[in-house]
């Protein structure tokens, strides 16, 4: 899958996100990740069911995947971040 398919969440507001992955599908992809590590996790989770319950119902999440990151802190030692991966599918 390109990169131009994946949409990285911060911490920018929801609808930002919620417009590039509209955008995205608009522009032909058949799929489209939604990515996010952190506090930024429940953004990504609103920001797929904003797409699929307000603007785009055809587009079903396909999968989720869950995992845990190792980063180092600033002070030079390892912390566990969790990220999750959303695949969303136009039908």
């Amino acid at each position: 899958m390109a990169e131009d398919n994946v949409i990285y969440v911060g911490n920018k507001p929801v609808m930002s996100y919620v417009l590039a992955v509209v955008t995205q599908f608009n522009d032909g992809s058949d799929e489209v990740v939604v990515k996010a590590r952190g506090r930024a996790i429940s953004r990504a989770v609103d920001t797929a069911e904003v797409v699929r319950n307000k603007f785009m119902p055809n587009v079903v999440v396909d999968k989720i995947e869950i995992a845990t990151e190792e980063l180092k802190g600033s002070k030079g030692d390892m912390i566990s971040v969790s990220s999750i991966e959303i695949f969303m599918k136009a039908q």
